[in-house]
């Protein structure tokens, strides 16, 4: 019997697979490298040829969530209005995270999380929402520091994700839970003179 290929493109989806369910449902130190190789149907050897160890595996599944994100978040077609937009992108972000929970679970609280910063990198999958966020403030609908908006956004959808993906908010409940956080939000950053326009007006989240 010949032995086992372990660097064909066959072997790697199926590592970063498993990888992906096991690093977001399990504590990260219980994923050896051979229960990894078990699950993908290879050898330990694989996952040194192919990613050089257990660390190389996790940074490939954190990396292709974020370009996941990142090209989910691009794709929401610009408009006028920077507020429509914010919306848009808020759906966006939710949507992405209940069609890849695995993914999403790695991201934000798996083996390895995404950590915000202050600087934002070319791909980084916070920009659309930054520069959503930044036409806000120069048309005078949001006031505030770019940075602090974007982080209480984040924080809110984060949450509601998070509840979404547990089952703790499902169905209309689930929706409704986000129009009105989302809603909410975006109101205690407004300007006085946008506020009264803020309330209710995307309904179809």
């Amino acid at each position: 019997m010949g032995r086992p290929r372990t660097n064909d493109t066959a072997v790697r989806e199926r590592l970063v697979a498993c990888a992906t369910e096991m690093f977001a449902t399990r504590p990260q130190g219980s994923v050896t490298v051979r229960a990894l190789a078990t699950a993908a149907g290879t050898s330990t050897a694989a996952v040194y040829t192919l990613f050089q160890g257990k660390d190389g595996l996790i940074r490939e599944v954190r990396d292709r969530a974020i370009a996941g994100l990142f090209e989910d978040l691009t794709a929401v077609s610009g408009s006028e209005s920077a507020l429509e937009d914010l919306y848009a992108l808020a759906a966006a972000y939710r949507h992405w995270g209940l069609e890849h929970r695995h993914l999403y679970a790695v991201l934000f609280g798996g083996a390895q999380s995404f950590v915000p910063s202050t600087r934002v990198g070319d791909r980084d999958p916070v920009r659309p929402l930054v520069a959503a966020i930044d036409r806000a403030v120069a048309d005078r609908i949001l006031a505030g520091d770019t940075t602090r908006i974007a982080v209480s956004l984040w924080v809110a959808l984060h949450g509601l994700v998070n509840l979404e993906l547990a089952g703790s908010l499902d169905g209309a409940a689930a929706g409704t839970a986000f129009r009105s956080t989302i809603d909410a939000v975006l109101r205690g950053w407004a300007t006085p003179a946008a506020l009264p326009g803020l309330r209710g007006a995307y309904p179809a989240l």
